[in-house]
C-alpha cells in the first residue's frame, strides 16, 4: 500500500491559472472591469530572453511579471504592440510557497497576481505595500 503523500503531484499550470483567474474575478467591481482587459499567461519559468531583458540570471527569482503600459501612462494615441499581460511562473511560485510554509497556495498565487495587476493599475511597489501587507506573513 502506498502513502497518499507518495502519490501527490505538484499543482500544474492549470491549477495556478484557475487560482489567478478566481483572484481576478473576486476583485472589487471597478478593478475587476479594469483587470478583464489584461491577458494572463502561466508558464513553468520565464523565457530566457525575458530574464536577460530584465537582468535576472536565476529563473527561480521571478514569480510574476507585468508587461504592457500601466493605465496611468496610457494614451489614446498609443498603438499597442502586444496586449497588457500578467505572467505567472509556476516553479518559482511553488518554490516560494514551499519555502514560506505559512501561506496557502491560493494566497501565494493571489499575492503574485494582485502584485502584477497593481503594476497594470500604475501603482509602484511602495503603493502596493500599503495595500498588500504581504510582509505580515513572514
Amino acid at each position: 500500500m502506498t502513502s497518499p503523500l507518495l502519490e501527490a503531484c505538484a499543482p500544474d499550470l492549470d491549477v495556478i491559472e484557475d487560482i489567478a483567474r478566481t483572484t481576478m474575478s473576486d476583485l472589487p467591481p471597478a478593478f475587476k472591469v479594469l483587470a478583464s482587459n489584461v491577458a494572463l499567461t502561466v508558464m513553468d519559468f520565464a523565457p530566457e530572453d525575458l530574464l536577460a531583458e530584465i537582468g535576472i540570471e536565476d529563473p527561480f527569482e521571478l514569480t510574476g511579471l507585468y508587461t504592457g503600459i500601466p493605465m496611468t501612462e496610457k494614451s489614446t494615441m498609443d498603438q499597442p504592440m502586444s496586449p497588457d499581460t500578467i505572467w505567472l511562473f509556476r516553479r518559482p511560485i511553488l518554490d516560494e510557497w514551499c519555502a514560506r510554509g505559512n501561506v496557502t497556495l491560493a494566497q501565494m498565487v493571489a499575492h503574485v497576481t494582485v502584485h502584477e495587476l497593481a503594476h497594470h493599475f500604475g501603482w509602484s511597489d511602495e503603493d502596493i505595500a500599503t495595500i498588500d501587507k504581504w510582509w505580515e506573513y513572514d
